[in-house]
C-alpha cells in the first residue's frame, strides 16, 4: 500500500515513519513547500539512527524503511491508495487539501484526517468520496492509540479498513462517534486547559503542579509538560473547537493560554511555552 502524509511536521513524519516501518507501506510525504517536507524526513533520519545506534533495529533495516519513503509536494501523490491529512488544526485547511488532491489521486484512494477535534462530516462534505478520521498521538511512530472516526456519510466498511490498517502498523484502534474533541482529547484537552487555570493564578508553581499530577494521579507526564508537548496552539484550537461546538463555557480556553499563544510561546517547538526549551 502507498500512503501520502499530507504535513511534514512533528506529526507528519511520526505517522510517515511508522507506516514505513511496517512490512507492505511506502509513504509520500508532503507539505506546502519542498524545504518543509525535507525538514520532515530529516526528523525520520534522526529517528531511524537513534534506533540504528541503540541496536533496536540493524543498519540495513534502517537504510530500507529510508528508502520506502519519497519526499515532496503534493503532486507526488499520484499513486496512493490511502492519504492521511496531517495539516493545521483549521477546517478550511483542511477542506482545501482534501479538494486539490480530488484532482491528483486515484479515484479509490481513500482520505483520511488526522484532525484532532474537528468534524468530519464537514471536512468532508464538498468531497467526491467520503473522508474517515485516524487521528494519531504524539509521538506518532510510538504511541500505539488511533482514534477511527466516522462521519455521517462514512461508511461502515471504510471504518473497517481504517481499523484494520492501524493494526498492520502496530496501533491499537478505538471506534469513536464523531463529537467534538472525540475521547481523548474531549478529555485531555479541558484537564489542560484547568491546570493552566491553576498555574495562573497562584495556586502553585509550574513544576509543583506537574509534580501532583504525576505523584498524586500516577500520570507519567504532568499536564503542562504535556501542554508544551503538544503545542499551546494545539491545545488552544481544540480548546475553541470544543467550546464551539458545545456552547457549554466551562470549556472556555483559559486567558493564560491565549496570552502564551498571541505572544508565540508555543511550547517545545518554539523553545518556550510554560516551560523553557532554551539552551
Amino acid at each position: 500500500m502507498i500512503v501520502g502524509v499530507i504535513g511534514a511536521g512533528t506529526m507528519g513524519s511520526g505517522i510517515a515513519q511508522a507506516f514505513a516501518m511496517t512490512e507492505g507501506y511506502e509513504v509520500r510525504l508532503c507539505d506546502i513547500k519542498e524545504e518543509f517536507a525535507q525538514a520532515g524526513f530529516a526528523k525520520i533520519q534522526k529517528n531511524i539512527n537513534f534506533l540504528v545506534g541503540k541496536e533496536k533495529i540493524t543498519k540495513e533495516a534502517g537504510d530500507k524503511i529510508l528508502s520506502k519513503i519519497k519526499v515532496g509536494l503534493s503532486n507526488i501523490c499520484t499513486d496512493c491508495d490511502l492519504v492521511v491529512e496531517v495539516a493545521l488544526e483549521k477546517m478550511e485547511v483542511k477542506k482545501e487539501i482534501f479538494k486539490e488532491l480530488q484532482n491528483i489521486v486515484p479515484k479509490d484512494c481513500i482520505f483520511a484526517s488526522n484532525t484532532s477535534s474537528l468534524s468530519i462530516t464537514k471536512i468532508g462534505e464538498e468531497l467526491d468520496r467520503p473522508v474517515v478520521g485516524m487521528h494519531f498521538f504524539n509521538p506518532a511512530d510510538r504511541m500505539k492509540l488511533v482514534e477511527v472516526i466516522g462521519g455521517e456519510k462514512t461508511p461502515a466498511e471504510l471504518v473497517k479498513k481504517i481499523e484494520q490498517i492501524a493494526v498492520e502498523i502496530g496501533k491499537t484502534p478505538v471506534q469513536v462517534k464523531e463529537a467534538p474533541g472525540f475521547v481523548v482529547n474531549r478529555i485531555l484537552i479541558p484537564m489542560i486547559n484547568e491546570a493552566i487555570n491553576v498555574w495562573d493564578a497562584g495556586t502553585a508553581d509550574a513544576e509543583g503542579i506537574d509534580t501532583a499530577m504525576v505523584l498524586g494521579c500516577a500520570h507519567p507526564m504532568g499536564p503542562l509538560h504535556l501542554a508544551d508537548l503538544i503545542g499551546l496552539d494545539i491545545c488552544l484550537a481544540i480548546m475553541e473547537v470544543i467550546h464551539n461546538e458545545t456552547g457549554d463555557d466551562k470549556y472556555i480556553p483559559a486567558p493564560k493560554l491565549k496570552e502564551l499563544v498571541a505572544a508565540g510561546k508555543l511550547g517545545k517547538k518554539s523553545g518556550e511555552g510554560i516551560f523553557s526549551y532554551k539552551k
